[in-house]
């Protein structure tokens, strides 16, 4: 071969070998085809098309079973139609994007089921292109999550506010309401939707029929969704219950006393009607209404000392070991002093005065009404009389129990608490519990004492309470009681390891 031919064909191939070599080492010159917003568009409209093979082809490095997930997952849910909507873009550098998406998916035979997520895309190959997860099919499906449509019981009662109107949303009282939609109707057959991780499950939607039956309970709209809202930005376990006075009705119970709500069925437990914790000094209320019984006033003078030891037993201290020296029984009260109540136990309420007091107040006894159990566990042994009058001993109570003693002190007339109107509790109950009256020397003293508490805590005009906590527990933090009333609305607050009840409850 002649050497300028040579020549011509070595600078051929020089040029094209070199071409390719910019190519391979400088990907990065070449464009990008598409724009993030357009493939997340063009994916969106193929998912509600129902082409499958479409979205395959603009996502990267789709899975083999990436057809049928899609088919799997509509034919176990019954999903008989599917709409998504694109909402906001959001760019993360050149070459990664998300688009946020909403969609409802109608379940055959039930119902539209909403759901939300989020469109992932990055440039792959000098392409936009979705990176798929299960999580695109819903949220629920991220780290080997899984969803199933099951068949449940469900009340075929539709319990509603006592104006007749629907219950507020995440109204905090799900487990009172299902428990007392079961004594009024036979359940039927409905269906949820759960999703699962981990072995836990959770339920996403409940499906019911049309309910055959509407009743009213005692529950207030207003004061429902308050309690509950209040709840919303507090970090520990807790709970607040509401009662009307005069009645016993109660207006609101908002019950995060436990996790989430679990799904599988599993029933919710009702703490705040059925588990009794120790009330520490908010039972120094109880204990007042003994000592104004046995003579004494708000005005009367007690001794504060940091500490006392009962005959016998182990030291009583004050928190924080503080000593007050001798002060009024009503500023006892309101510096929740556990030495001056648990020696003015020892020397004015043997012989069972406190016992006897509990009981008048409501603890002890069975109650009713869709309520049910038991309102607390009165003081017991002699020789735990000093602790039990600051609430340490063996006196337990619920916060309905304690709410229930706030309603007892405004109204003068412990009322067994409800969850219906009278006539209904009455079917359910076949014997109500009685009233029980308090005296008026003790009620006149009591409501001066809770009064000036809350007047000293800057509480809203017009409201009466005290505040009192449990011992520190293992954790180092104690529970935050507060109890009280103002106008016709009487109610118990609980944060359990919530520390000092005046910063909490």
């Amino acid at each position: 071969m002649p050497m300028k031919r040579l020549l011509v064909l070595l600078t051929v191939v020089l040029a094209v070998l070199g071409g390719a070599g910019v190519v391979a080492l400088y990907p990065r010159l070449m464009p990008v085809s598409g724009a993030p917003d357009e493939v997340a568009r063009a994916y969106l409209a193929a998912w509600r098309a129902g082409d499958l093979g479409a979205m395959r082809g603009l996502v990267a490095d789709p899975p083999a079973d990436f057809a049928e997930r899609h088919r799997r997952l509509d034919v176990g849910l019954r999903v008989a139609s599917l709409t998504v909507e694109a909402k906001t873009l959001t760019r993360d550098g050149e070459e990664a994007a998300r688009l946020a998406f909403k969609g409802t998916r109608r379940i055959r035979d039930l119902g539209p089921w909403p759901f939300s997520g989020t469109l992932r895309l990055a440039v792959h190959d000098r392409r936009w292109k979705v990176l798929w997860g299960p999580e695109v099919l819903h949220p629920a499906l991220r780290d080997g999550g899984s969803l199933r449509l099951t068949e449940i019981k469900v009340p075929s009662t539709e319990l509603l506010t006592r104006t007749g109107e629907t219950m507020p949303k995440d109204h905090a009282a799900e487990p009172y309401l299902a428990e007392l939609g079961g004594r009024l109707g036979e359940p039927v057959t409905g269906w949820a939707i759960e999703a699962e991780r981990a072995g836990q499950a959770r339920r996403l939607v409940t499906y019911q029929p049309a309910a055959k039956r509407k009743v009213r309970t005692t529950l207030s709209r207003p004061v429902q969704a308050a309690a509950a809202r209040a709840l919303d930005g507090v970090r520990q376990a807790a709970a607040i219950v509401a009662v009307r006075p005069g009645t016993g009705e109660v207006l609101a119970v908002a019950d995060r006393l436990e996790p989430a709500a679990r799904g599988g069925g599993e029933r919710l437990r009702r703490a705040a009607f059925e588990e009794a914790s120790q009330p520490g000094g908010a039972f120094q209320v109880v204990t007042a209404a003994a000592l104004l019984s046995a003579g004494l006033t708000p005005q009367s003078e007690v001794a504060c000392p940091r500490d006392f030891t009962p005959k016998g037993t182990r030291r009583i201290a004050n928190p924080g070991r503080t000593a007050y020296g001798t002060v009024s029984l009503a500023k006892a009260l309101a510096l929740s002093c556990d030495t001056a109540f648990a020696r003015q136990a020892v020397d004015r309420l043997g012989g069972g005065r406190l016992a006897a007091q509990a009981a008048a107040l409501g603890f002890g006894r069975r109650l009713g009404s869709g309520v049910r159990g038991t309102c607390g566990t009165p003081p017991g042994e002699a020789r735990r009389l000093p602790y039990d009058a600051i609430g340490h001993g063996t006196v337990r109570a619920t916060p309905l129990c304690m709410a229930l003693v706030a309603a007892a002190v405004r109204n003068g007339t412990w009322h067994p608490p409800r969850l219906t109107a009278a006539r209904t509790a009455r079917a359910l109950d076949k014997v109500r519990p009685k009233n029980v009256p308090v005296p008026r020397d003790v009620l006149s003293g009591l409501r001066a004492m809770l009064r000036a508490e809350a007047a000293q805590r800057r509480l809203a005009k017009g409201s009466a309470g005290h505040t009192g906590g449990t011992r520190p527990g293992p954790g180092g933090r104690a529970d935050a009681w507060f109890i009280g009333y103002r106008g016709d609305v009487a109610f118990a607050v609980l944060v359990k390891n919530g520390g000092p009840p005046r910063d909490s409850a």
